[in-house]
């Protein structure tokens, strides 16, 4: 199958891509490299610099290659901003969204796979959560992918576009040879890292009044693998499936002092912590219920503890301390 991956150059797209071309699908990247890096695309993909906003640009790429199916990651994708600067996530990412959608429905695309986020449920009512969960996102982030899944809805229902959302929680890890590498780095275990390695002085905990055992938040983390195989198993399965809607994680919840603490045992590292106040749209747990896709697609994940993660995103950032720029 022709798969155009929107954000194949990013950090959970080029894994998926990698995962697509050994699984012998045929891939186009799509990508604007505004977060994403050139070397991370794997050489068999056919890459496409391009933003999603450029209409002309969109339309060109699926006259040129004929996609049968999209894996959707390219998106402004960071809580905290979204909080403060709420219409460039209501805005572009739903915007760019609608012009990939159209595309998809004029050169008659057949499978949509959306990267979706756990930022749907803001205060869950049952933990862990499962699909069953009511949406009520948690930031103007989690909007938007909502926003997204509404439009996917109602394209399925009116144009036939089968889809899957697939809402993961806190993606970590790295392969051997693809890894985290944002500019600037949000995500905590590549932040805690970096300390370790001694390129920040110190780690900085956002509060630790939550009504969690410790007192700071805690999240469900998902080794960036599983979850490249589970957007490949959720493609594959909407050949007998109109509409799929999968949450992803390890079921285990670990709160910010345990990650940190995960990361000096596995780097061999003292690692300073800072407590600072809350940070705006942050719920206190998060952690997923996967066992509908685990029933129902077999996906089983390959790192089921935190220190497995840990332990493959620190030989990867040991072995690149700045990132793809090695």
């Amino acid at each position: 199958m022709k798969v155009l991956v929107t954000g194949g150059a990013g950090y959970i797209g080029s894994v998926s891509v990698d995962a697509l071309i050994a699984a012998g699908h045929e891939v186009v990247v799509f990508d604007n490299l505004y977060m994403g890096h050139r070397a991370a695309v794997n050489p068999k993909a056919a890459f496409v610099e391009g933003d999603l906003a450029d209409k002309a640009k969109v339309s060109a790429t699926f006259a040129e290659h004929k996609p049968q199916a999209i894996m959707h990651f390219a998106s402004y994708s960071l809580v905290g901003e979204s909080m403060e600067n709420p219409l460039k996530y209501l805005g572009d990412n739903v915007t760019n969204a609608l012009n990939l959608l159209n595309a998809a429905v004029e050169f008659g695309v057949e499978r949509f796979i959306l990267s979706s986020t756990a930022n749907l449920f803001d205060e869950p009512e049952t933990l862990p959560i499962s699909e069953t969960e009511r949406i009520v996102p948690g930031s103007p982030y989690g909007e938007s992918k909502a926003i997204i899944e509404r439009y996917l809805f109602w394209l399925q229902k009116t144009k036939g576009l089968r889809y899957a959302a697939l809402r993961y929680f806190n993606a970590a890890g790295c392969t051997d040879i693809k890894g985290e590498d944002h500019q600037p780095e949000s995500h905590l275990i590549p932040l805690v890292i970096q300390v370790a390695l001694g390129q920040r002085e110190k780690i900085m905990i956002f509060g630790d009044d939550y009504d969690t055992p410790d007192g700071t938040c805690v999240r469900d983390y998902i080794h960036v693998s599983d979850l490249a195989s589970a957007h490949i198993l959720a493609m594959e399965a909407l050949s007998d499936n109109e509409s799929l809607h999968y949450n992803l994680g390890n079921g285990s919840g670990f709160s910010v002092k345990e990650a940190i603490e995960t990361v000096r045992e596995v780097s061999g590292h003292p690692i300073p912590a800072e407590i600072t106040p809350r940070r705006a749209g942050d719920p206190a747990s998060l952690v997923g219920d996967s066992s509908k896709i685990r029933s129902e697609l077999g996906w089983a994940p390959q790192f089921a503890d935190l220190k497995s993660i840990v332990e493959s995103a620190w030989k990867w950032h040991v072995k690149h301390p700045k990132g793809y720029e090695d």
